[in-house]
């Protein structure tokens, strides 16, 4: 664990926060679509990534999902901070997007760590930083683009975490996320294949050109 945290955090963690983290934390592999985290859930832990992805929803009242960000290597989950250092219940689920390996830290540290290391206190207002940031490009977004200038950044940022160009999530699974129909998704797919800038197939799409 020790070469994947230096890889990781090692160029923004000191020493002694790293030895820490080697005491207390675990390494844990995920696989891709496995839930860490639930809407309703106390946090027990919080994720520092390794490698791999996890991407962060909120839910509506009506049980429908919103995408709201991304995690990826060096990243942590500001909204699992809050939790943490709240003692308060999730709002959001966390699933592994892609195949992932991660350190989970018990939240007991969380405030000990803030007022021990300026390097994790820099940590985290950078990662409420980051997030906040991503959360009101979701807003500005959903608010003033229209759904076909949604879905080519979708698919964009799909093929950029994943390293590829297949997308191999069903019309019905992009409609969730981006919280939409599943036949405005199907619609606005297609027009984008007629255009030449995607191509559909059974179980997969393949971006050619956005």
């Amino acid at each position: 664990m020790l070469q994947e945290l230096r890889e990781g955090y090692g160029n923004l963690f000191e020493k002694g926060l790293i030895d820490e983290i080697m005491q207390v934390g675990t390494l844990k592999d995920v696989p891709e679509g496995y839930k860490l985290m639930d809407i309703g859930e106390y946090v027990k832990g919080m994720p520092l990534l390794i490698s791999g992805a996890i991407k962060v929803l909120r839910e509506d009242s009506d049980g429908d999902e919103l995408l709201l960000y991304y995690l990826e290597k060096g990243d942590t989950c500001s909204m699992t901070l809050t939790c943490c250092m709240g003692d308060a219940k999730s709002e959001v689920r966390a699933i592994a997007e892609t195949d992932t390996k991660l350190i989970m830290v018990p939240v007991q540290k969380m405030e000990e760590w803030t007022a021990k290391y300026r390097s994790w206190r820099n940590f985290v207002f950078e990662s409420y930083h980051t997030r906040l940031n991503e959360l009101l490009q979701t807003l500005d977004s959903i608010a003033f683009d229209r759904m076909d200038m949604r879905l080519v950044g979708y698919l964009k940022e799909k093929a950029r975490i994943n390293k590829e160009d297949i997308i191999r999530n069903t019309h019905q699974e992009i409609a969730y996320e981006l919280h939409s129909s599943r036949v405005v998704i199907s619609r606005l797919l297609k027009k984008l294949e007629q255009m030449g800038k995607i191509e559909l197939h059974r179980n997969y799409i393949k971006i050619l050109k956005l």
